[in-house]
């Protein structure tokens, strides 16, 4: 039996989806099933050709990729963020139309097909909007017996948001989704600011891509000066921040990161902390019994990483 983690990786790619994506392609360590996409970034059709324009630039075309919702549980999409990925979502950098075509099906129906034929060794990643977890808890709420894990970039436990000061962008395109993921009974990591903003990928590293000899390197040698200029003209980052490849760096050496078990309720109202990733802190034991306020009861703990080794972090990502 391979020790290999098999992965679905859900995206919506996305720059920091592409970095994402080649960590977890270029390592040794996993085997990913199959990519399903997601609205978020950029909408769902343009996620999808990203996902397959990737996979041609990296020469791993045998990967399938499977497009996923192109709207949110409870409303529309918002919309692209072009001033942070370009408007392709891929720094602007002109790409050729993929030569392969994603699978026929949804990616819900994916996720349960291959959660239960591969019962106990299925990964989850996902590092956009929630909704294609959500839409499969639904169809098949079996599958949480299934799935070996659930790895998240998203949310913001102890620190603000990114999308609103309550927010972070992920959860609040679908807050709703996030919620129904988070009150599932299924191993979950969230990943989310209180630690990607902590992980810092200087100028000089970035540069390392651009003397790779490996074609997907170089791609994002060219996508990447986009993403950056957006930190550092906006956010007044030296670099970026390192968002989708935490949650492979945490799949990867999960010691790099510190993590706390706390029950999260997602806001989903409409009021000004929608999408805020709420975690109940006070004695969890007695929260599972039932004696939380009744927005936490019963919900099973989530792990959620407060802190990191942020250097060793960007370093592992660099090393394969």
């Amino acid at each position: 039996m391979s020790n290999k983690h098999k992965i679905i990786f859900d995206t919506d790619p996305g720059v920091d989806d592409t970095m994402a994506i080649y960590a977890a392609l270029r390592s040794p360590q996993i085997e990913i099933v199959g990519f399903t996409t997601i609205f978020g970034n950029v909408d769902v059709d343009l996620a999808t050709v990203n996902a397959l324009r990737i996979l041609e630039i990296a020469g791993r075309t045998d990967i399938p990729v499977v497009k996923g919702a192109k709207d949110p549980l409870a409303g529309s999409y918002s919309g692209p963020v072009p001033f942070v990925h370009g408007d392709n979502g891929q720094g602007n950098v002109e790409m050729t139309p993929p030569t392969t075509k994603a699978l026929d099906g949804t990616a819900a129906q994916f996720i349960i097909d291959q959660v239960m034929e591969k019962s106990g060794e299925i990964v989850i990643v996902a590092v956009g909007p929630l909704t294609n977890l959500a839409l499969a808890l639904r169809l098949q709420p079996d599958i949480v017996k299934h799935v070996k894990e659930v790895i998240i970039m998203g949310g913001n436990a102890l620190c603000p948001g990114n999308a609103t000061p309550a927010a972070e962008a992920n959860i609040h395109n679908d807050p709703e989704a996030a919620d129904l993921v988070f009150s599932a009974e299924w191993p979950v990591t969230m990943v989310g600011l209180d630690v990607t903003h902590k992980v810092n990928m200087s100028n000089e590293t970035l540069a390392e891509f651009a003397k790779s000899d490996d074609p997907l390197a170089l791609h994002i040698s060219k996508i990447i000066g986009f993403y950056r200029d957006f930190f550092e003209s906006e956010l007044d980052v030296s670099g970026i921040y390192v968002h989708d490849s935490s949650a492979v760096a945490y799949l990867l050496d999960r010691s790099l990161f510190t993590t706390a078990a706390w029950p999260i309720k997602v806001d989903t109202s409409h009021g000004v902390s929608r999408g805020k990733t709420w975690p109940s802190m006070a004695n969890t034991d007695k929260e599972l019994e039932g004696n939380a306020l009744p927005a936490w009861q019963k919900r099973p703990k989530v792990s959620v990483c407060i802190e990191v080794k942020g250097e060793q972090v960007v370093e592992l990502l660099m090393s394969h």
